[in-house]
């Protein structure tokens, strides 16, 4: 009751955590968290500024503003360089390195210490921004998490980016524009979990910002109620403001790499005093402005509401320009992002009020709005963004199409001069150069476990003795067996399980299942090598079942990735995908899955399907196999398959056929219909995506085309399908009585007796004669072989087995020669070991036998 209760249980976990829901799960619960620390940034900061600027009305501003400055300066540098340098400058930086697979620390104590630091830092007065610390808060959050519940790294990447749209999504109430960031410059991924965990994410911190920030979930009508105009004339001012906004944003990101470069090499002193020191100088340089220019978030309001002139914003945009240079480069823990948006309004409100005195047409505020953007998509090379996050910021329809002309031409103005975005002259600036060319990791993210599984397992049935298993292992170099009930993984036994066999006193009758461990890890066909790799070090695996809902269709090792690895390494990646375009599926039909493995028979003539389906049938009720039938409809080269209108009546009347026969047979039949350019290239797809165990198929039994051995067709099955392959030339009596098995010792002439007994049940009294051809030089043959397959094929068929030695110098002759004595009905051969071109060269055996025999011959390739 304990194991089968443990057996649920851990059912039950392993379906709640299937990597795809687990991630969407933790995307909530990063968005979650995320926008709760950017609620308690935001509103600490807004205190701490409040209570300053409060305390310089009261007392002198010389005095109060330049204190604070170089109080919170000292302290915030302090906390940073004592507990997390990681977490000095805006941290958005420090993630992209992250996403890019760099080792950066990025957990819990970063997040603490970036909450507190960015507090101090800007409740100060520091002209910088609060979206950096909410994006390295999020992202550190979430890369916490996924370490206290493991994942895989391509979903951690995924969480890390969710964490940081996030944090992005709370700073500025733009949930948007908090997922397209993500995918525009953090991870250039639009894979549906990537939208759907930056979406779940970003929605949730955006709703938590607004319930417990200064927003509501309701809109402002009056926001949203457009005052703003776009006249065609006004286009060419626009031109202009894009293009200042380029030109501004490559000053101001190189103005950030001097300012950086200076404080290293001049100014040798350590944070807290470069902290210190800026903030004085910032609370002085304040203290003699305007009272306005006490409260760094009230500038940005102040020239979108109209409520400037041109000189202020003149005087803002220098300012403001100066300070934010002067203090990022001390590496204050704060962002940018929100600077960039103050000094684009300032440019903005100067076209505007330019233009306005020009034309009179839109009013300076409008410029200033769409200002923002210039300078935000020039700054940080992400147009897109760009656009919305002023739009959400603004909800004003009318401002799209000029924040779209402005971001774009700001973009390409910045990218004619430096294509690099200010955060990837940040990471350059540390000596970290983010590579475009895809690392390991992620081309193992390109290739999925069913492109190098190996397909044929060995395995040990549920119902085995601790024994049989022994045996097992001792004939086998595999050191782990899965354990299968009727198809199914129900376990693995590796070799450590019989190790403790002794300590717990378990008798060589023990079923395995005492000592398997139950439920295994398994990963499905669709499992990229990136999570099968994470999966084995997780477990600390040396293999992993390869399944399909439960049932076993596969096994891949730790060698099988290093081997692709390798052959990457050695130029010689494999082909995964066909050459040709791929077949479509235009017509299919599923029957339960019940059994063992899956028989594909492709079906192309109705003249040859009764027959083939029977033997197929003969074949699946011995084995328990499922029969997949699978009709070919060709279309020419210059057709695309999923284009091309084709007639399915005869291919639906020859499927329907199949479907009746297995009813009778009480055997699964599964059917589809697939379009495509050749014969061969669909029934590769079939048997990867079907996981096929063997093919059945219809053979002329000769060929015509140059440097072929069987056809076009069988050519590339036999080679390129890793399963069995069977071909069966059919001849027109259809008896199935009088069998003839040529042996020669190989695989294949081994995989032809195991199928010989299904294949004889066709027959209600079958006659069995095996032969082996030995030269004449030979005076005393070695008939082991004989004799041993004689044996096994007495106990298995209810018929005559006869067992005879034949000596000759060719094998296709004497082959012949017995047919012809025995009047056999069917030649059952095991396909030629040579290569194909010694094939093609000197003939095969088996196609040889096949053109010149008139009864039916059946050749098995393993």
């Amino acid at each position: 009751m304990l194991a089968r209760s443990k057996i649920i249980w851990l059912r039950l976990l392993g379906q709640m955590l299937k990597p795809k829901r687990l991630a969407f799960v933790e995307a909530c619960v990063i968005g979650l968290v995320s926008g709760l620390a950017a609620v308690l940034l935001g509103q600490a900061v807004d205190w701490a500024g409040a209570w300053r600027v409060h305390l310089s009305y009261l007392y002198p501003a010389l005095l109060v503003l330049p204190v604070m400055g170089l109080l919170g300066g000292v302290l915030a540098g302090w906390l940073v360089e004592r507990f997390a340098p990681a977490a000095a400058g805006s941290g958005m930086s420090e993630v992209k390195a992250v996403l890019a697979r760099v080792p950066m620390p990025l957990n819990l104590r970063i997040a603490l210490v970036k909450l507190v630091s960015a507090t101090l830092v800007l409740g100060a007065g520091m002209p910088l921004g609060r979206e950096g610390p909410t994006v390295q808060i999020g992202a550190a959050l979430a890369n916490q998490l996924s370490n206290w519940v493991p994942t895989s790294p391509e979903h951690r990447r995924q969480l890390i980016a969710a964490g940081a749209g996030a944090g992005l999504a709370a700073a500025f109430n733009a949930p948007i524009a908090g997922v397209l960031f993500v995918v525009e410059e953090l991870l250039q991924d639009v894979s549906g979990i990537t939208l759907g965990t930056a979406i779940l994410s970003s929605f949730i911190a955006a709703v938590i910002s607004r319930l417990y920030g200064s927003h509501s979930l309701d809109l402002n009508v009056n926001l949203a109620v457009s005052h703003t105009t776009f006249f065609a004339p006004e286009i060419p001012f626009y031109l202009i403001l894009g293009t200042l906004g380029g030109i501004l944003s490559i000053v101001f990101n190189q103005g950030i790499i001097a300012s950086l470069k200076i404080n290293r090499r001049v100014l040798n002193l350590s944070l807290p005093w470069r902290l210190g020191i800026v903030g004085l100088v910032t609370g002085v340089a304040i203290a003699l402005l305007p009272m306005t220019f006490r409260n760094n978030a009230g500038l940005r309001e102040i020239l979108l509401l109209g409520n400037a002139n041109w000189l202020f914003a003149a005087i803002a945009l220098l300012v403001q320009f100066t300070l934010i240079i002067f203090t990022y480069g001390a590496g204050a823990p704060a962002g940018l992002l929100v600077p960039t948006l103050v000094l684009g309004a300032a440019l903005g409100y100067l076209v505007g009020a330019t233009e306005q005195s020009l034309l009179g047409m839109s009013a300076a505020t409008t410029y200033a709005q769409v200002g923002m953007a210039a300078l935000f998509s020039g700054v940080s090379k992400v147009p897109i963004t760009a656009v919305i996050i002023v739009f959400e910021m603004t909800t004003d329809f009318n401002l799209v199409l000029p924040l779209m002309i402005v971001s774009v031409i700001a973009y390409l103005v910045a990218e004619k001069f430096d294509k690099r975005s200010l955060y990837d002259l940040l990471l350059e600036w540390k000596g970290i150069h983010i590579s475009k060319q895809p690392s390991a990791e992620g081309f193992l993210s390109q290739i999925t476990a069913a492109d190098v599984m190996q397909r044929r397992v060995e395995t040990l049935s549920s119902q085995m003795t601790i024994e049989e298993a022994v045996q097992a292992f001792s004939q086998s170099h595999h050191r782990n067996f899965p354990v299968v009930n009727n198809g199914k993984v129900v376990g693995i036994v590796a070799q450590k399980d019989l190790v403790d066999i002794g300590s717990q006193h378990l008798g060589a009758d023990t079923p395995i299942s005492e000592i398997m461990t139950p439920e295994p890890v398994t990963a499905t066909p669709t499992a990229t090598l990136a999570h099968v790799l994470h999966l084995l070090n997780r477990y600390h695996l040396s293999c992993l079942p390869v399944t399909e809902g439960r049932k076993l269709v596969g096994i891949i090792s730790r060698s099988d990735i290093i081997r692709v690895e390798a052959e990457r390494l050695n130029g010689n990646s494999p082909e995964i995908k066909p050459q040709s375009a791929p077949s479509y599926i235009i017509h299919q039909t599923r029957a339960p899955a019940t059994g063992k493995g899956r028989l594909l028979v492709p079906l192309a003539h109705p003249q040859t399907a009764q027959t083939l389906l029977e033997m197929a049938g003969a074949i699946a009720k011995a084995h328990n196999y499922e029969i997949e039938c699978l009709q070919v409809i060709i279309v020419p080269p210059n057709r695309i398959p999923s284009q091309t209108p084709v007639e399915t009546a005869k291919s639906l009347s020859l499927l329907q056929q199949a479907i009746l026969l297995g009813e009778d047979w009480r055997i699964p039949i599964h059917t589809q219909i697939r379009v495509a350019h050749n014969v061969a290239e669909p029934i590769l797809e079939a048997v990867k995506e079907r996981h096929i165990d063997l093919v059945l198929m219809g053979w002329k039994g000769c060929t015509a085309t140059p440097g072929r051995v069987f056809s076009r067709v069988v050519d590339t099955v036999i080679r390129q399908a890793p399963c069995h392959v069977v071909l069966a030339k059919l001849n027109d009596q259809r008896v199935f009585d009088r069998w003839l098995l040529p042996m020669a010792g190989g695989p294949n002439s081994q995989q032809a007796i195991k199928l010989l007994p299904a294949l004889a049940s066709l027959s209600t009294s079958p006659e069995i004669k095996l032969c082996q051809v030995f030269p004449p030089s030979e005076s005393t043959p070695d008939t082991r072989l004989l004799e041993k397959s004689a044996h096994f094929l007495q106990n298995q068929v209810r018929g005559t087995v006869v067992a005879t030695p034949v000596q000759a110098n060719s094998i296709s002759e004497a082959v012949l020669d017995c047919a012809d004595q025995d009047n056999s009905d069917v030649i059952v051969l095991g396909a030629s070991r040579e290569s194909l071109l010694k094939q093609v060269m000197q003939g095969n055996i088996a196609e040889n036998i096949a053109r010149k025999s008139h009864c039916t011959v059946i050749m098995v390739k393993t």
